[in-house]
């Protein structure tokens, strides 16, 4: 009872209640065309085959169960797999929740009408009846009382301990009011759990307090105990072939049945495959049913143990079936150049900023703030604001709508945009906003999928996002969340633009703010060679155009090397910042010569500790001055020059900016500074190809399945 109270607590009701267009069609069409196909086949192999007497009567029940697509299954399938966060991902887990509806519904009818014994020609209609005053009376009592319980919840504030155990009594109540019934005790717990909000505070805190005895008592339990269930000794050969012929059939079937209404809905051929398989998951639902129809007495030792074992089998056929033939990075490729280098001089800016923690976004606006917004080359910026997901299983990316004014907020999310509007309002015909929530499972690292996918709808630049460590106030590492380092070496590897990652030590300098002409924002520019400090140097150059920023161009050099072709392209790019800032007095540039790495080493040690940012490449042209520095990093994601600069130990407190160039089918081209025209979109002034997502302009946003708007 609790399990499935806990899994219609994490079940996103709304989805349920109004799924999308092709979630209806492809629900129905797994739902009703797999019924309609191998239902018949088991009685047709009834007739005409010989088998046991039990696995007679109890073969159309097994075809039956086949038809069921049920959403835990498919959650937990996909968060294995990582690409619950994908647009795939999304339909199946909607398609999923709406064959639950369909599966529920109909397996609740069937039970009642089962259970009616009486020769009474009404009994059954009464059965059904009963059935829908018990969940009438959850909707429009239990639910009011729910809602009655978070109005009296400070914000803010944890769920009391004796709300939830009463709402864990109403579920023992729930499981007694569907026997009475004569329903099974599992549906009262399963609806109850549906109409409870899903996520914070109340569904999280239930799932506080029911995912340790779940996971770690009561569903080992309960999965030894089917496995001792599980006689394989019993199973005879042609009860094997016939049970397994049905179970082929239908997922055969299945796939069918998402294919054609995907062929009307425009999707592709491989995709609707995988979408197939995806629906054909099979796990700890099905062993539920099973136990349930094994102590009814519906199936017997022998059809127990084969559908236990075709499920194991199913699992792990479509699992590596699906790694095979979908690879959700390649959604993200972007085959134009997307980078700030390229970008026409007076282009639109277009950085994605993704922010994790609330004290990082007085360093982010500084970050906005120095990257020159001006009515000639204004600035886009696109806030994904990264949320954990408790309490649901549903991801979601959330789409707000855009105001003009700040509004009174007591969220962590409200808090962000508001600070962001504050900078648009102050940039006012030069910045434009436009905010998301992605709510996601840190731990399974489905965040970046959402980053690129934003990214490459809004024609991103740049994407900024966070370093995994946060500085405390004495200036030692505060706290590591080790799933934001691996959603950046993600993003990293897939993102279809440029990418940063932001080491933010603001709270180290207070993070005086460069608006309204407070203060001075002093910039260093660390630059080796590669195309990634091009870019680096490409952004510090347009920084330099600010009139509160101060940017100083630090070039190493090695002793007695002049490095050929290398050498002269690195010159004539410095040559082209230099000439850009001529008579410019905020610009400083300097040479430091060194020997070998340790010289290197000591050099950055030695920089004057009055920067308030630094940036630099990722990764660097082939040097001895990086022989063997890199044995000393730590942070992959940072490079050598970032992972010694992001270190504790160098004592300095400026924030960190790493920059990566967007890589085009693995390859880098020119490393002038001037842009490539034809890498601009003609239908988008400024821009790359035509976004799938809004401009603040618009209303509408085709994020699918799981987007709700939020005023």
């Amino acid at each position: 009872m609790f399990f499935l109270f806990a899994i219609g607590v994490k079940m996103d009701s709304g989805m349920m209640a109004r799924p999308g267009r092709k979630a209806m069609a492809l629900g129905v069409s797994v739902m009703f065309l797999t019924l309609a196909l191998t239902v018949p086949l088991s009685l047709l192999l009834r007739k005409f085959v010989p088998m046991d007497a039990s696995l007679a009567s109890s073969l159309p029940y097994i075809a039956a169960a086949q038809c069921l697509t049920p959403f835990p299954n498919v959650a937990i399938l996909l968060t294995e797999l990582k690409i619950l966060n994908t647009d795939l991902g999304r339909l199946a887990i909607s398609s999923a929740m709406f064959c639950d509806v369909l599966g529920i519904s109909l397996t609740a009818v069937g039970f009642a009408v089962l259970q009616s014994s009486s020769e009474h020609p009404l009994t059954p209609l009464w059965a059904v009846l009963s059935s829908v005053a018990l969940l009438v009376a959850i909707v429009y009592i239990f639910r009011p009382a729910l809602n009655l319980i978070l109005r009296r919840i400070p914000q803010g504030k944890s769920v009391g301990e004796v709300y939830i155990n009463a709402i864990l009594i109403s579920v023992l109540v729930a499981g007694f009011a569907s026997e009475v019934i004569g329903q099974h005790y599992v549906l009262g717990p399963l609806v109850l759990g549906l109409v409870v909000p899903e996520g914070p505070p109340l569904g999280a805190a239930l799932e506080a307090k029911l995912e340790y005895p779940i996971t770690k008592v009561l569903y080992p339990t309960f999965l030894t105990s089917s496995g001792l269930k599980t006689n394989i000794f019993k199973i005879h050969l042609q009860s094997l072939w016939i049970v397994g012929f049905v179970v082929l059939v239908s997922s055969l079937v299945k796939i069918g049945a998402v294919m054609l209404p995907a062929h009307y809905s425009n999707i592709p051929l491989r995709d609707a495959l995988v979408l197939g398989l995806m629906l054909n998951g099979r796990g700890i639902c099905e062993i539920v049913l099973f136990n349930l129809w094994r102590d009814a007495q519906v199936l017997t030792d022998q059809e127990f143990a084969l559908n236990v074992i075709f499920v194991l089998a199913a699992t792990a056929t479509v699992t590596p079936l699906i790694k095979v033939l979908y690879n959700p990075s390649k959604q993200h490729i972007q085959v134009k150049r997307r980078t700030i280098q390229h970008a026409k001089r007076d282009s639109e800016l277009r950085i994605l900023v993704c922010i994790h923690n609330q004290d990082s976004v007085p360093s982010i606006v500084n970050l906005l703030e120095a990257s020159n917004a001006t009515e000639e080359s204004p600035i886009a910026v696109i806030a994904v604001i990264l949320v954990e997901l408790v309490g649901r299983s549903t991801p979601m990316l959330i789409a707000h709508h855009h105001q003009r004014t700040l509004e009174p907020s007591t969220t962590r999310s409200g808090h962000i945009i508001n600070a962001l509007r504050q900078y648009e309002l102050y940039n006012e015909s030069c910045v434009t906003i436009q905010s998301f929530s992605s709510i996601s499972h840190f731990e399974t690292i489905h965040d970046h999928d959402d980053i690129c996918r934003v990214a490459l709808d809004q024609n991103a630049t740049i994407v900024i996002v966070p370093f995994h460590k946060v500085w405390a106030i004495d200036g030692s590492i505060g706290s590591v969340n080790r799933a934001i380092q691996g959603m950046d070496l993600k993003v990293l590897e897939v993102a279809p633009c440029s990418v940063g990652v932001l080491i933010d030590r603001g709270i180290l300098t207070g993070s005086l703010s460069i608006l309204n002409n407070l203060s001075v924002y002093h910039v260093a520019v660390i630059y080796i060679g590669g195309v990634d400090d091009v870019e680096s140097l490409a952004y510090g150059a347009r920084m330099a155009r600010h009139q509160n920023v101060t940017l100083t161009l630090i070039r190493f050099l090695l002793f007695r090397c002049d490095n050929g072709r290398e050498r002269k392209l690195d010159n004539d790019l410095i040559d082209e910042v230099r000439l850009a800032n001529t008579g410019n007095p905020r610009f400083v540039y300097q040479e430091e010569v060194v020997r070998d790495g340790v010289g290197l080493a000591a050099s950055l040690r030695g920089l004057e500790d009055g920067f308030d940012l630094m940036t630099v490449g990722r990764h660097h042209q082939e040097s001895p001055l990086l022989v063997g520095l890199g044995a000393w990093s730590e942070c992959p994601e940072l490079g050598v020059i970032g992972d010694m600069l992001a270190s504790p130990d160098l004592g300095s407190t400026a924030s960190i900016l790493v920059v990566q160039q967007h890589r085009v089918g693995g390859k880098l081209v020119s490393r002038s500074m001037k842009p490539v025209v034809n890498d601009q979109d003609p239908r988008v002034p400024g821009q790359g190809a035509a976004s799938t997502l809004p401009s603040n302009n618009n209303t509408t946003l085709p994020i699918p399945m799981n987007r709700h708007d939020r005023q």
